[in-house]
């Protein structure tokens, strides 16, 4: 993209960005702007690399994984542990919404990785991001699409909590041949990157919410902003392999993502679940904790190779899981007969 076309950097960046004003204008549109301007900040470090690599000689990537770890103390502060009595509440949704999750993501990355054909370290990021669990963007997509937020919270708090045991086994199973996959420093790293941050924002929430308003308002924004940053960082380090892979790259999380949303949707419809459940399911199966394998990715020391597939995947999910929530939105789901019965017979009563 941009050896072809050297000096179109600010003319492209300026589009991103003139796209996101006239987006934040219509209540429609306004839930891309953070993607759009996402866009921008991809844009300009695939143009502008060395602006994203160090500052004052300090590697920028270092600030990858202590950010990571604040996002996931804010998503810990966002939970409770009632979120994990959906475990006896719901027992078959969540069962299958786990089992879905971690079988239907890894193995259609290591499909697409065969498929497309990729470097080794390419590769191993596709399969990477179809190994970690869900992330909390499926909760807000969940909400929109009127699906079960409360499922959809709680195999987020499930698979998040399953991650340090699953996601090695499986990327040593499925990803050891393209790298060197150590299993219990793989686990370590997620027990330090997810696990404590999080168990320390359940803590906070359960002792300290609604205390600290102003940290409970600015959370989301820190978090939308550090992930802004690192999908930056990410860009800048892996510019070169993205110029050889990007178009493919982009073809192949398009596929992976969709896929997730398509299988866990009619895997879920096979087995005759309710409307509310099978989209809750598609959604947790479809969207991924990017900012876990990005910083797997990073103390791998392969942020610029096996990071890339992460940070191509998270923007990518976003813009589909606005479009599905805003089409499931408009067709809300269709009440089943017996449970129409029970709600005429509750107000009459």
């Amino acid at each position: 993209m941009t050896a072809l076309l050297p000096a179109a950097g600010p003319f492209i960046i300026a589009f991103w960005v003139i796209l996101a004003i006239v987006f934040s204008r219509y209540p429609q549109t306004r839930g891309f702007v953070y993607t759009l301007m996402i866009f921008a900040a991809v844009t300009t470090a695939m143009y502008y690399p060395q602006y994203f690599l160090t500052v004052g000689g300090f590697d920028l990537s270092k600030l990858i994984t202590p950010l990571i770890q604040i996002i996931m103390f804010g998503m810990g502060t966002a939970m409770s542990l009632r979120d994990f009595h959906g475990v006896i509440k719901m027992p078959m949704g969540v069962l299958t919404g786990v089992v879905c999750h971690f079988t239907i993501m890894p193995f259609v990355g290591w499909g697409l990785a065969h498929l497309f054909h990729f470097p080794p370290e390419i590769a191993a990021g596709v399969i990477l991001i179809g190994t970690v669990p869900c992330g909390m963007a499926s909760n807000v997509i969940s909400y929109l699409a009127k699906a079960n937020l409360a499922l959809s919270v709680t195999l987020t708090a499930v698979s998040t909590m399953m991650a340090p045991f699953v996601t090695p086994f499986l990327m040593q199973w499925l990803a050891g041949s393209y790298v060197d996959i150590s299993v219990s420093a793989m686990m370590w790293d997620i027990c330090k990157i997810v696990i404590l941050p999080v168990a320390a924002g359940l803590l906070f929430n359960h002792f300290l919410s609604g205390k600290l308003k102003w940290l409970d308002n600015i959370m989301p924004k820190i978090s939308m902003s550090a992930i802004a940053f690192i999908i930056v960082i990410i860009t800048a380090k892996g510019r070169e392999s993205l110029l050889d892979v990007g178009v493919l790259l982009i073809l192949s999380s398009l596929i992976h993502n969709l896929s997730g949303y398509t299988l866990g949707y009619w895997l879920c419809r096979l087995i005759r679940m309710n409307e509310q459940d099978c989209r809750t399911i598609a959604i947790e199966v479809g969207m991924q904790n990017g900012g876990l394998a990005t910083a797997i990715a990073k103390n791998m020391g392969k942020i610029a190779t096996i990071g890339l597939a992460p940070a191509v995947f998270g923007p990518l999910m976003n813009v589909t899981g606005s479009l599905l929530a805003s089409w499931w939105h408009r067709h809300p789901p269709k009440e089943a007969p017996k449970e129409k019965a029970v709600q005429l017979e509750t107000e009459r009563l």
